[in-house]
């Protein structure tokens, strides 16, 4: 990052009218946009029918993101600056929306809307618009990366994009309102992960403008000292100015940037140039500016600016009070738009003197549109990786094991371009993904002590406890242009809910932008799932999030349940070359039976769902008489062993196996791009036999999915029932009625006629459930029967 033109005295009195007028122009538009759809130059004296019916927008927090995007602007083109601006008052739509179309890039989006008076008008009326474009920083908005309608997020998505790229200048605004919630508090740790010489520069500005919605907020209100203290544990170097005095401000805080930037030049040029390793104090700017600055200061009576009433709409009732409408015009013809615009409606040059050209805008940068600089991952082969299958159920494997070896050549083949990373709340070696550690470290910038393992300042595996930071880094860094796979225990996937259904959003409305380029996916890893809580119990025990996720847009959501290592490679192999999705893959840590070789794997993903000929009895002169089915590495054990009995007790009876692993393919053709047509889901599952589906999560959500299927009333789902402790592996099945007996059973009761002639069958195998309660309270662990199963086809 390079130093700026000596301002030891600040900025001259002509440039600060530079910056005053640019400033005065965003403003001007921001208030455009929420009140008028015609007559933008006021050209004439404003009427009701100029005004919009509905007025919707946030003004409060405008003027200050217009303050900052205008100083940005300076430095950005003083210096030379590749940078990146992250908005997280995201519902300051007016003011980003303002200065794109200022400096040209929302004209080179949005051609119809030029940067005249006839796209100013247009600008106006589409802003929260039915057509139109939303109220929000959304993804409609160019240079966004950060839609900001859900708080607590800034932060986290600007260290994102900062990591492994050295070169980008990352500029945060953080709300005060923001910066009361959890994951902002804890993104402040971001800065113990940052390293100078790979990553960029991430500049924190907490803009405190004293109000939320209809309350102050808390940092605003603390003591400077206590504000300054608070900042500084967190391991940052605060500048403040603070004033409403606009010649003031505008000097102050381009003084506070330009130090700000130079403090960042030289912590990089002391790690890059001469090797230092302590972690920096990173520059931040705390900015202290009235709500709705330059707005009504009274309205009614009661005062707006700097309270909670200019946080929306200052003055509601303009369409059809005469003084309201009055009171419009005298504040828009406060910001001189004369000066600041031709008569053709262009911004004068003036306004214009320190907006950047080409890439180099807020608005055109490529690290917005992460896809203009996505890369296809080099995927290393699978073949060295994949287990030998000789034959199925005989050997087994810890599949996350398997695919840590896989992503440990992934570390490796991506160590030079730097576009990878593994992130995860303490779990990568739990998980059994600790392979990596042989390609990379875990990212550290603290002390380390002769008693840490795979610490590094350069490590490209990122641990932290807080998933929300674990998402919120990783949506960064795939929104400006890498990849990665978030790993995580099964049942605190929940935590980040919210994020990922915001990031879901962002790709939905992304994929109806066609200047928007396609994004790599975010993709999970769920591991130490529900059947497999040996130390934790019950708390730990939630498969709830892939109903989450099947909630969702179905063109953005993918969920795979693969039941071995061979198609867990397979479907992680699948997930990494993707675009645009959030693919969710959920898979056992623990020693689990291989059951494919790697051929039939990638053609069993490829399917998503298949019958496992080897395991059932069909013959093929005729329909099975029941169906049983399965998703997922334990149901899928079940199941089999289920089987198993079957052929040994009632060879008679025509079985068939389904396996399922994509589970979006149970539903209908046209309500999921994976989902089945009907005539293929009735060769599958039959249109009235039973089917017996053994399923990993709750299992209504299988219903939900099938409900509309022929055979929906021939289905009958096991699953998890909200039943779980600290206990063997087989008792969390059988409490969840998910067990080979009972599987059996229900084979008895839902087989036509079977359940008289199976009688003795059905009793031993309620005999066995009880042998295997009085087993365990004696021994601690599962009957032999059990804990020794080898399939015996």
């Amino acid at each position: 990052m390079s130093q700026a033109p000596d301002r030891t005295g600040g900025p001259s009195a002509e440039e600060i009218a530079a910056l005053d007028a640019h400033w005065r122009a965003a403003n001007y538009l921001a208030v455009g946009q929420i009140y008028l759809m015609d007559n933008p130059l006021l050209t004439r004296p404003l009427i009701p029918e100029d005004i919009k019916p509905r007025l919707l927008g946030h003004w409060g927090t405008s003027p200050g993101l217009n303050l900052v995007y205008t100083h940005l602007n300076r430095v950005i083109k003083d210096r030379d600056l590749t940078a990146l601006a992250v908005w997280g008052p995201g519902h300051g739509g007016p003011a980003v929306v303002a200065n794109s179309w200022l400096e040209g890039s929302w004209s080179e989006v949005y051609r119809d809307v030029p940067r005249d008076a006839e796209g100013m008008a247009r600008l106006f009326k589409r802003f929260s618009f039915p057509g139109g474009v939303p109220s929000h920083v959304a993804p409609d908005v160019p240079g966004s990366i950060h839609e900001g309608g859900e708080l607590g997020y800034a932060l986290t998505h600007a260290y994102g994009a900062a990591f492994d790229h050295p070169d980008l200048f990352v500029a945060c605004v953080i709300g005060d309102g923001e910066a009361e919630t959890g994951p902002l508090a804890a993104s402040w740790h971001s800065d113990k992960f940052l390293d100078p010489v790979h990553d960029g520069a991430v500049l924190p500005i907490l803009h405190l403008n004293g109000y939320k919605i209809a309350n102050p907020t808390v940092l605003a209100r603390l003591p400077e000292d206590e504000l300054d203290a608070l900042l500084r544990g967190y391991g940052h170097d605060p500048l403040h100015v603070e004033g409403d005095d606009p010649e003031t401000v505008h000097r102050e805080l381009a003084l506070a940037l330009d130090t700000a930037l130079d403090r960042i030049a030289v912590i990089q040029e002391r790690a890059r140039v001469q090797g230092a390793v302590e972690r920096p104090s990173w520059p931040m700017i705390v900015l202290r500016t009235p709500k709705g600055w330059t707005g009504p200061r009274e309205v009614d009576g009661l005062p707006v600016e700097n309270t909670w009433r200019a946080h929306q709409v200052p003055l509601h009732g303009v369409r059809e009070d005469d003084d309201h409408r009055r009171q419009l015009e005298e504040w828009m013809r406060s910001y001189r738009p004369e000066e600041l615009f031709d008569e053709d409606g262009r911004p004068r040059p003036e306004v214009l003197r320190y907006v950047p050209e080409g890439d180099a805008r807020l608005g055109a940068t490529p690290y917005a549109n992460g896809g203009r600089l996505t890369r296809d991952l080099p995927l290393p082969g699978l073949a060295g990786h994949a287990v030998e299958v000789a034959a199925p159920g005989q050997s087994t494997s810890e599949p996350t094991q398997v695919l840590g070896g896989w992503l440990e050549e992934l570390m490796a083949a991506t160590a030079a371009r730097r576009d990878f990373r593994l992130v995860g709340p303490d779990e990568t070696a739990s998980n059994r993904l600790d392979a990596v550690y042989r390609a990379t470290g875990k990212t550290w910038e603290e002390k380390t002590y002769p008693t840490d393992e795979h610490l590094s300042r350069d490590g490209r595996v990122m641990e932290v406890l807080s998933e929300h930071l674990c998402q919120g880094w990783l949506e960064g860094y795939l929104l400006t242009g890498r990849h990665g796979l978030f790993s995580c225990y099964e049942a605190f996937a929940h935590i980040v809910d919210s994020m990922v259904n915001q990031h879901i959003k962002w790709l939905r409305a992304s994929r109806r932008l066609d200047w928007r380029r396609p994004i790599a996916s975010l993709n999970y890893l769920l591991t130490s799932h529900v059947w497999r809580q040996d130390h934790n119990g019950f708390s730990h025990q939630d498969p709830g999030f892939v109903d989450h996720i099947l909630n969702k847009s179905p063109e953005a959501v993918r969920v795979y349940l693969p039941p071995d290592a061979n198609t867990l490679l397979a479907a992680a192999e699948h997930v990494l070359g993707s675009r645009d999705y959030v693919n969710v893959i959920v898979s056992g840590k623990q020693p689990t039976f291989d059951w494919l070789t790697l051929e039939q794997a990638r053609a069993h993903c490829a399917r998503g769902a298949g019958t496992w000929a080897w395991a059932g009895t069909e013959d093929g002169t005729r329909e099975p008489d029941v169906v049983l089915a399965c998703a997922g590495d334990v149901p899928t054990q079940e199941v089999l062993a289920a089987a198993g009995l079957l052929r040994r007790h009632l060879p008679e009876l025509s079985l068939r196996v389904v396996n399922v692993v994509d589970v979006a393919r149970l539903l209908p053709q046209g309500e999921h791009p994976h989902g089945m047509p009907d005539a293929e889901y009735d060769a599958l599952f039959t249109r009235d036999k039973p089917v017996i589906f053994a399923y990993h999560g709750y299992p209504w959500l299988i219903h939900r999915l099938a409900y509309r299927r022929h055979g929906h009333d021939h289905l009958h789902v096991r699953g998890y029932e909200e039943e779980g402790t600290t206990t063997t592996p087989f008792d969390m099945v059988v409490r969840n009625d998910l067990d080979r007996y009972r599987l059996v059973m229900d084979v008895i009761d839902r087989v036509p006629g079977l359940g008289v002639r199976a009688v003795g069958l059905r009793q031993a195998m309620a005999d066995a459930r009880f042998r295997h309660h009085r087993w365990i309270r004696e021994h601690g662990s599962d009957m032999p029967e059990v804990a020794d199963w080898r399939w015996e086809g």
